[in-house]
């Protein structure tokens, strides 16, 4: 197990981990004209089950990499304090939140700014505020508890 600390801020690997976002939907963009945005691929390929489309293996591929990634570094070592039924609340919450804003952090953040969409911006300020908001609420209900 590796020890992992939320708090450490890594700039290299930051720097590594955006580059290869920005790679990948810059390939898959220019490559099939196709937007890297995780919930709209997320919807249509589970959407289309049982028969094998793109968005499925790219999910499959996700995946795969994320188990290849602990299996060569192992798996970071933390808890998660909240129940498993708070887990799915804020999961489902997280699901209606991408499908009301019309797609996630990624689809908005990443290539609907690049693409120098207005509705990806509006997106993304909200999405950045709300997140701001919460965690210093969060942050000052468990400082002040």
């Amino acid at each position: 197990m590796i020890d992992f600390d939320i708090t450490a801020f890594t700039p290299v690997s930051a720097l590594i981990g955006g580059g290869l976002i920005g790679l990948a939907a810059a390939v898959l963009i220019l490559g099939s004209g196709h937007i890297l945005g995780m919930s709209g691929i997320a919807q249509k390929g589970l959407g289309t089950l049982p028969k094998l489309s793109w968005q499925l293996v790219f999910m499959l591929g996700m995946a795969v990499a994320t188990w290849g990634y602990t299996l060569m570094v192992g798996f970071p070592d933390y808890d998660i304090s909240a129940s498993p039924a708070l887990l799915i609340v804020a999961g489902l919450l997280v699901g209606f939140g991408t499908r009301l804003g019309s797609g996630c952090t990624s689809g908005h953040g990443v290539c609907g700014l690049s693409r120098l969409s207005p509705r990806s911006l509006v997106a993304t300020l909200t999405f950045m505020t709300c997140g701001v908001l919460t965690a210093t609420a969060t942050n000052f209900l468990l400082l002040n508890s």
